[in-house]
């Protein structure tokens, strides 16, 4: 096949969206078990503001291509290539060789954008057991959302106590992990708890099928208040935890008997002073759970359960195009997003 070129955006220095630059390369044919993608749209999540501002927790590595989340079409294949042909349109997994089972710590370092590079260029080459085909209804930008936040969503909801028709889950904010956390509960026949701090958003959450919202700018206590508006008061059986420290106190309150409250990340900050965090689960008798996106037979999983629901993945209407990355991580890091911020191209 001809040569071809590609544009990309890595990381020159972690302090600033300043540092964000785009960079052209040549793009290597694929071997006998890859496949070349084509991306059209790229989904940003709090972990990319956080690569891109040298605050992230874990190691990546020097000049990565920032972003894990990407969908694109197949337009070549290696001659050993059995799970796609040209043409199918596709999503590459977070981590590209979590295939199924528990994660490991060979695991964790095959994720994009991080160790690896990333989604947020023009081509690229995986091999093909780090993809996973989106669903037939979605469009390329509503399929780039679901590497990350869909996923561990999924995960969240869906592990060792899966959620069960009537249950309730309570849920924080309105970012993508959240939203999807919602939409996934509704469509499992849930009651659905949502927090988040405006009106507009809070109607946002009611359109989506939350049965209840609480804005805890006004209600410094909204974990008690969930558990009272639970069904019976009896209280929540899945929490996805997004706020961290700042937040694990209120969730243990609005936590059931034998609950489990999944760890996602720290968007309420990482101040735990006067924090009661996770080391007091056992006090009200609950599962707390980290969560490490997921693995591809959940991707797979989770893609059944999106088609047949006809799910649609809330997307926040400021499209950026390629040339804009700076300002879109820019958009995301002011809160300024409800649902998705993607990048199309």
């Amino acid at each position: 096949m001809a040569p071809i070129k590609s544009r990309q955006w890595v990381i020159e220095n972690k302090n600033s969206f300043e540092g964000l630059t785009i960079e052209e390369t040549d793009v290597s044919d694929p071997g006998d078990y890859e496949v070349l993608v084509q991306f059209h749209a790229v989904a940003l999540n709090w972990r990319d503001v956080m690569i891109a501002l040298g605050i992230y927790m874990r190691p990546t590595k020097d000049g990565v291509v920032l972003c894990s989340d990407g969908a694109g079409e197949i337009v070549a294949t290696g001659p050993k290539v059995t799970r796609f042909k040209s043409g199918q349109r596709v999503v590459a997994n977070f981590f590209q060789s979590f295939i199924a089972g528990k994660p490991s710590p060979e695991v964790a370092i095959t994720d994009l954008g991080g160790h690896h590079d990333g989604t947020l260029r023009e081509y690229a080459v995986f091999n093909e057991n780090g993809l996973v085909e989106i669903p037939a209804h979605l469009s390329y930008i509503e399929g780039s959302t679901l590497p990350c936040a869909a996923l561990t969503a999924w995960n969240s909801l869906y592990g060792p106590k899966p959620l069960r028709p009537g249950d309730t889950v309570l849920t924080q904010g309105t970012g993508g992990v959240a939203l999807f956390a919602l939409q996934f509960a509704v469509a499992a026949g849930a009651e659905v708890i949502s927090t988040t701090s405006t009106t507009a958003k809070g109607k946002k959450l009611k359109e989506l099928g939350a049965h209840h919202v609480i804005n805890y700018r006004d209600d410094e206590n909204w974990g008690e208040t969930a558990k009272k508006l639970s069904l019976n008061g009896r209280g929540v059986d899945h929490i996805v935890e997004i706020g961290g420290p700042n937040t694990m106190a209120q969730s243990l309150r609005a936590v059931v008997i034998d609950g489990e409250i999944a760890v996602i990340g720290t968007r309420g900050g990482q101040d735990i002073e006067g924090a009661s965090g996770s080391s007091n689960a056992h006090h009200v008798l609950c599962s707390v759970r980290g969560i490490l996106v997921g693995n591809r037979v959940q991707f797979e999983e989770m893609n059944r359960a999106i088609a047949v629901n006809k799910i649609k993945p809330v997307v926040d209407p400021h499209i950026f195009k390629f040339e804009q990355a700076r300002e879109a991580f820019q958009f995301m890091a002011d809160g300024k997003q409800v649902g998705k911020v993607v990048i199309e191209f």
